[in-house]
């Protein structure tokens, strides 16, 4: 099995989705604390969970991370981490990068999984083409679609919920060689 988690900020917590080889077996699902997404990965044991938020700050003093801005180049735009001090001291908006990466550090603690830093609109770029005028949601439903996942609920998902999906998707990517072009430590379809 492979897990997909979007993260977000405090409040909005975050969004984990398991799937196996033929589809969907969990979520999505809104956790809100990192130990719940920690209980909810140790009932699957997932070969590696994809993240949907920065593994690491940029370099003191630098407004994002060459990985980033690879991917912005090669792939899709990508909203940029500044460094440690400004994601500590820079307000509510990073509330999100801060929750990933207490996320990250739990996870790693616990020595069992492999992690993947993944980014849902890379992958969805990769699979369907840029987004060019249709609206996010439309595009990353599609997107979703042509994976051909059983088990996806058949009424609204939110955009959190899809990119938990293909967060787990990209995850499950990893586990194939040659499947995933890595931007530095950002794991894209191929």
């Amino acid at each position: 099995m492979w897990a997909g988690v979007d993260v977000g900020a405090r409040r909005k917590g975050f969004h984990v989705a398991v799937i196996d080889e033929r589809g969907l077996v969990q979520g999505p699902e809104n956790v809100k604390s990192v130990t719940e997404v920690g209980d909810l990965l140790a009932e699957h044991a997932p070969a590696v969970i994809g993240i949907d938020s920065p593994r690491c700050a940029a370099l003191v003093g630098e407004r994002s991370r060459a990985c980033e801005r690879d991917l912005a180049q090669g792939v899709c735009g990508i909203r940029y981490t500044p460094d440690q001090h400004t994601i500590a001291h820079g307000g509510s908006y990073y509330g999100w990068v801060r929750n990933g990466l207490a996320l990250y550090e739990a996870l790693s603690a616990q020595d069992r999984w492999e992690l993947a830093e993944v980014f849902p609109t890379a992958s969805c770029t990769r699979l369907r083409g840029p987004r060019g005028a249709m609206s996010r949601a439309a595009w990353s439903a599609a997107a979703l679609r042509w994976l051909g996942l059983d088990g996806l609920p058949t009424g609204r998902l939110s955009q959190d919920g899809r990119d938990a999906i293909i967060a787990a998707w990209t995850a499950r990517l990893c586990s194939t060689p040659g499947a995933i072009e890595w931007f530095g430590e950002i794991a894209v379809p191929a």
